[in-house]
Formats: structure tokens, C-alpha cells, sequence
């Protein structure tokens, strides 16, 4: 029988909950901001919604490192494309001159005998941990000679996530229960369904790619392969399990949404929706459970699986023997992190590089990193009033011997976005007076909002376990769902998508997060101090805000952005810089008029110019996007289609990576 709906987990595989209840009060309310530059954003209805915004950052910053600025986007980025319709097809549209062709579905064959995909759902469980991933969605291109200096655009590795999971097209009739139980081999496919695909791909002299077949980088990451704890969280007694009785390790990774590609050549994958997999039947719950939402049921039932062996009962965190070596009520603490994977070597093991903070990671993106300066990433918590983050390593780059272990010492700050346009990073540190003396306080009087605080950190590790909690004691700016992240290669301003925020009321705004409600979104960024990316002050701006046609963001009285048919969208998710320094914009929103299907945009970040590229197929997501280095192939994700795309005579819906190139062979976009 089918599972009953008892739960909105079961429903909507994005949903998360509500869980920030700090009461952080908005900024607008506490500040006296002097107003000297202001933004409009106006729809067709003709409410005018009022915030604080700068102008360029670029002028307003002072820059004492000449190597940190280089060149000037608009002599670099230009968009020479028709911008294509909204569309309502059950196809990929992309511009005149441009073809799109559907790659590596879901079911691929990948590793071990290459089992082939089964239109009817009959894949074994050991089949999906040969086969590519389901609900691909962030990737990273890895030319083929990177490790030795080379940037091939014909040969390298496709590496991708693989979000969740559609149980229905997964299975032959979908989930099943007998007695209320779960058959095993049914949780095996799924779990495996879940991870990373690492793909060696190649281009022909035709121009067409495949994959390689036989490859020793062709691999698997699943929601079991067994990983390394690193960083201050490693042994922590909060991780101890009956697989880990020292907190070491744990087995997999899942909910994986977007991901980061290290200045070393390794790739991580992001940790966002976790807490939906563990149930947890306890009459009370730690905190570190509670400030995520974890509940008493779980999306998938896995912990039901009939056998009852370890590799399943793990999702059930309950309290079930005498001590934690025993059971697994610390496993759900052993996800919410970033998992570093090295693609150039099938034999490492993942490591999940616990400084970076616990929390529902949309992905990470570094900034360029500088010989003998700190390594440097931001990351966003996807969830409605939570935060963006930083990290700054204690240790400097070598690009001799630079590895993850920089990671795994440093120290993460929050992010507050004050209403005069300036913004400061708020560390999150024991070693902090400021912040152990706002914890003290939070001690003091007995809460966090309206959870329970009546302990303080016992060490860094508690804090990164309990990472919402430290940034709702610290002051952080709550904000409207912050997702992807990117760095303008040539000026080095961050760019932040804040996706959407339906439940954000409108006495409850903040400079930057504006509107309340906010159901379409904006994308927000900002300038380090100096342009050094491990300062702790900034300058920000709302880039551009997302709605119908005739949405405006306006700066000092004029609007830079006007929302026309070319380029209306709504809920920016997918961000990311391509290498000729145009800013490619995702969406996952509404799919009702006047948006239609999801789409991908390309924008100059210095004229705000911004074109609808790509529009997906019936109720897909557009997330995952990157090119070879030459910017002549895209590789783009297409998440969760409705229909039975890409192959009209199958039933079932296949995620799978679109390949756009140009027909005359040119850069992609220009």
C-alpha cells in the first residue's frame, strides 16, 4: 500500500520548515540608517516597495592590493544572443544558432557491468549504484589534465549531484509497504539514487560527447559510501554511533543541491535538506535537532526497510539502547555539512569538512584564491530567514600543497546586512569576547527565541553542531531564502541568490530583504573592504529584483533594470560566473503565467543587461550550470521534469544534463 500523507515532507521533497524562531529583529526597526541612496521596486499592480541600495560597488571601494582587481567586465562581458520567449513546451528552447541535446539521464550507465536502464522502473538497487543519479542538479566541468596544468575543453569530469528522489518513477508502481514495512532492495535503490555521479566525458571530432566507458574516474558517491569526519567536529561526542563509536566517520551523503569547486581541484557537494531523512520518536529533541526541524517521521521510511539491518535503521535517531555507541541517535549529526570528493582519485575516501559549519548548505563558492593569503568561501543556508556565511582559513594558500586540510581550521563568520548599505562579518568563535559575551547573555535568559539555551557551547564543535543557533546569538540578518553563490572573476563582488520568501510579513523587513512578502525574489551582492575577501566589513546592493514585466529596480531615482517579456523571471536560484565573466541566473519557481516553465538568463554584471537564454521542459527545475573552459560546450541540469522528457516514447520522467553549443562552434552566450 501507499504511504498516507501525514507529514508535508512527503509532499514536496523542497520543503523545509520554519525553524528560525531567534526573534532577531530586523535591522530597519533598530538602526538609524542614514537613507542617502535608495531602491524601488515596482510590479504591475503598482505598489512601490522601498529598501536602501547602493550604486556600482565597484567605485565605492578602496582597493590597496592591485592584483585583486583585474580588468574591467564591460570590456570582456558581452551578451550577443536574441533573448527567446517564455515557453509552455515540453522541450528545451534556446536562441537561434543553438543546439540543445539531452545527456547522462537518470539510470546511465556508469560503473561495475554497466547495467542498463529498464523504461519500467525494475533496476535493482545494486543496478542505481552503477548507474547515474536521479534529480541531477549542481555540477562542475573538470578538464581531464587539470592535476597538471591543463585546461581541456575536449576531455574531462563531469561531476553532479543528485538532490532527491521521484519514488514513483523510481520503482515500478512506486513505494511499497507490506506490514508496514518497506522492502529492502526498494530503500537500497534509493538511497543509491541519491549523491554524486563522477563522469568521464569526452567530445568526438564530430563534436558529439559521450562517456567513457570503462573509465577508472567513472564513480559513485551515494547516500551509503562510508566518509571521513574532518575539521573541530571530528570526534566529537555528538557524533558517536554504533558504526563510529569515536565520532570518525559516517556513511553517506545526501539532499545534495549545489556545490563548489576547490582551487585545488576537488569538488564539494552541498548538504541542504537532510534533516527530512531521520525520525526521531523522543519526547524531547537536542537542540541541534530542534533548530532544523527534524520531526517524528521521515520523507522516505527507510528506517523501515524489512531487514531491519544497520544500513537502514540508522535514519531512525530515536533513543533506543543504553548509550549512543549503541544506537543512532547521533547520526542526523553527522549530516548538514560540506562533503569534499576528490574526482581525480576513485579511491579517496569523501571528507566532510565540518569548520564550514552545520546547517541546510545551498553550496559553497570560493573566492580566487591568493598565493600566501587565507582560502576564502561563502555559503548559504536555503532555508526562509536563515543566513549566509563565511569562511576564512587560519592557514595560507600554497598552490604547491594546498589541500582540503585548509578547510579544516579556520574561522566562520555570519553575515549582518545593515540598512546604510554596509555590512559586517559576525564571527562565530569561543575564542570570541563578543560573541561568548552574547552567548552568556542568551544563557542568561534561558533561550534562543523559543528554543531552550540554558547551557553554553561546551567547545567550538558544539557550536558548529548547533551553526543556526551561534548565528541567531550573534545578530545575523535573517534573510529571504539565500541559495547559490558566485564571484565576479573580475572584480571579485559576491553575488547571492535570495530566492523567494512568501512567508516574510511587511512589518518584518529588513534593508536587505525588502518586501513582505517577497514571492519572486532578488538577487543581492557586495564588495569586501578593500576588496580583500577575509575582511570583515562590506558594501552591499540588491543587484536586480525578480517579478513580472514591468518590475523595476531603480538607484538614485533612475531604473538600471526595467522586467520585460525578454527577461521577466521569478525565484533566482542557480548562480554562477562563466569564465568570459557573464552571470548566468537560474530559476525554480512558479511555472503559472506570466513565468511559464522554469528558465536560465545570462547577465552583464556591470549594465545590469540581462536576456532569457534557456526555458526547460514541463515542470522542471533549471539548476546546475557550467562550461568547458574554451566557454564552448554548457553543460546545464534540468531537475524533476513532469512529463516524459527527454524521451517522448517513455512514461517515465528522466532528469538529465542538457549539452548547448553554438552552431557556428563560437563562446556560448556572446
Amino acid at each position: 500500500m501507499a504511504k498516507k500523507d501525514i507529514n508535508p515532507l512527503y509532499n514536496d521533497p523542497d520543503y523545509e520548515p520554519v525553524v528560525n524562531e531567534s526573534g532577531n529583529t530586523p535591522f530597519a526597526n533598530v538602526l538609524a540608517a542614514r537613507m542617502e541612496r535608495r531602491t524601488l521596486m515596482k510590479g504591475s499592480v503598482g505598489a512601490a516597495l522601498v529598501g536602501l541600495m547602493g550604486g556600482s560597488l565597484v567605485g565605492c571601494s578602496d582597493d590597496d592590493d592591485d592584483d585583486n582587481r583585474p580588468g574591467n567586465p564591460g570590456s570582456q562581458v558581452e551578451l550577443g544572443f536574441e533573448p527567446v520567449a517564455v515557453s509552455t513546451l515540453n522541450k528545451v528552447v534556446v536562441p537561434a544558432g543553438y543546439t540543445a541535446t539531452a545527456f547522462v539521464p537518470w539510470g546511465t550507465p556508469l560503473t561495475g557491468g554497466l547495467p542498463e536502464f529498464r523504461t519500467d522502473g525494475t533496476n535493482s538497487g545494486a543496478d542505481q549504484e552503477s548507474q547515474v543519479g536521479m534529480h541531477h542538479d549542481g555540477m562542475h566541468f573538470f578538464p581531464i589534465d587539470l592535476k597538471s596544468g591543463g585546461s581541456s575543453s575536449e576531455e574531462g569530469l563531469l561531476v553532479m549531484n543528485h538532490e532527491y528522489i521521484n519514488q514513483d518513477a523510481l520503482h515500478p508502481a512506486g513505494a511499497t509497504y507490506v506490514n508496514d514495512k518497506r522492502p529492502d532492495d526498494e530503500v537500497r535503490k534509493e538511497i543509491a539514487a541519491h549523491g554524486v555521479s563522477v563522469i568521464h566525458v569526452k567530445r568526438d571530432g564530430n563534436g558529439a560527447w559521450s562517456v567513457v566507458h570503462g573509465s577508472n574516474y567513472n564513480r559513485r558517491v551515494t547516500g551509503g559510501t562510508e566518509m571521513d569526519i574532518r575539521g573541530p567536529v571530528r570526534g566529537f561526542d555528538k557524533l558517536v554511533t554504533k558504526f563510529s563509536p569515536d565520532g570518525t566517520r559516517t556513511r553517506g551523503t545526501l539532499n545534495n543541491c549545489s556545490m563548489g569547486p576547490t582551487p585545488w581541484g576537488t569538488y564539494m557537494a552541498a548538504e541542504e535538506n537532510w534533516h527530512g531523512y531521520f525520525a526521531n520518536s523522543d519526547a524531547e529533541q537536542p537542540r541541534e535537532q530542534v533548530r532544523h526541524g527534524v520531526g517524528d517521521a521521515s520523507r522516505y521510511d527507510w528506517e523501515l526497510a524489512e531487514s531491519g539491518a544497520d544500513e537502514f535503521v540508522r535514519f531512525n535517531i530515536s533513543t533506543l539502547a543504553a548509550s549512543a555507541a549503541e544506537d543512532y541517535r547521533n547520526e542526523a549529526n553527522t549530516y548538514g555539512f560540506m562533503v569534499e570528493i576528490d574526482p581525480f582519485n576513485p579511491q579517496s575516501k569523501p571528507q566532510k569538512r565540518t569548520a564550514l559549519g552545520r546547517f541546510g548548505h545551498e553550496g559553497v563558492i570560493f573566492a580566487p584564491a591568493k598565493q600566501g593569503k587565507p582560502v576564502v568561501c561563502y555559503s548559504g543556508d536555503d532555508s526562509r530567514f536563515e543566513y549566509i556565511y563565511k569562511f576564512v582559513s587560519a592557514n595560507n594558500y600554497d598552490a604547491a600543497t594546498a589541500d582540503g586540510s585548509l578547510l579544516d581550521n579556520g574561522t566562520l563568520y555570519v553575515a549582518r546586512f545593515n540598512d546604510d548599505g554596509s555590512g559586517d562579518w559576525l564571527p562565530l568563535s569561543l575564542d570570541d569576547a563578543g560573541f561568548v559575551a552574547k552567548m552568556n547573555a542568551a544563557v542568561n535568559a534561558g533561550s534562543v527565541g523559543s528554543i531552550p539555551f540554558t547551557a553554553p557551547f561546551s567547545s567550538q564543535a558544539d557550536l558548529l553542531l548547533n551553526t543556526r543557533l551561534a548565528a541567531d546569538i550573534a545578530g545575523a540578518t535573517p534573510m529571504d531564502r539565500p541559495e547559490w553563490g558566485a564571484v565576479d572573476p573580475n572584480n571579485g563582488e559576491v553575488y547571492f541568490t535570495l530566492t523567494n520568501n512568501s512567508r516574510r510579513e511587511p512589518d518584518d523587513t529588513n534593508a536587505a530583504n525588502p518586501l513582505g512578502p517577497n514571492p519572486t525574489g532578488h538577487i543581492i551582492r557586495w564588495m569586501e573592504k578593500g576588496n580583500n575577501h577575509a575582511a570583515t566589513e562590506f558594501e552591499w546592493d540588491i543587484f536586480v529584483f525578480a517579478g513580472e514585466a514591468g518590475t523595476e529596480t531603480v538607484v538614485d531615482g533612475n531604473a538600471v533594470v526595467t522586467l520585460d517579456d525578454t527577461n521577466l523571471f521569478n525565484s533566482p536560484d542557480g548562480l554562477w560566473f562563466d569564465y568570459k565573466g557573464k552571470l548566468w541566473i537560474q530559476t525554480d519557481g512558479s511555472d503559472a503565467p506570466p513565468y511559464q516553465n522554469n528558465m536560465m538568463l545570462a547577465a552583464n554584471p556591470e549594465t545590469r543587461d540581462i536576456r532569457r537564454f534557456f526555458v526547460g521542459p514541463v515542470g522542471c527545475e533549471v539548476t546546475g550550470v557550467v562550461t568547458t573552459p574554451d566557454c564552448k560546450t554548457m553543460f546545464v541540469n534540468i531537475q524533476h521534469p513532469e512529463a516524459n522528457w527527454p524521451d517522448a516514447s517513455s512514461e517515465r520522467p528522466r532528469d538529465a544534463t542538457v549539452i548547448v553549443t553554438k552552431d557556428d562552434g563560437g563562446v556560448i552566450g556572446s
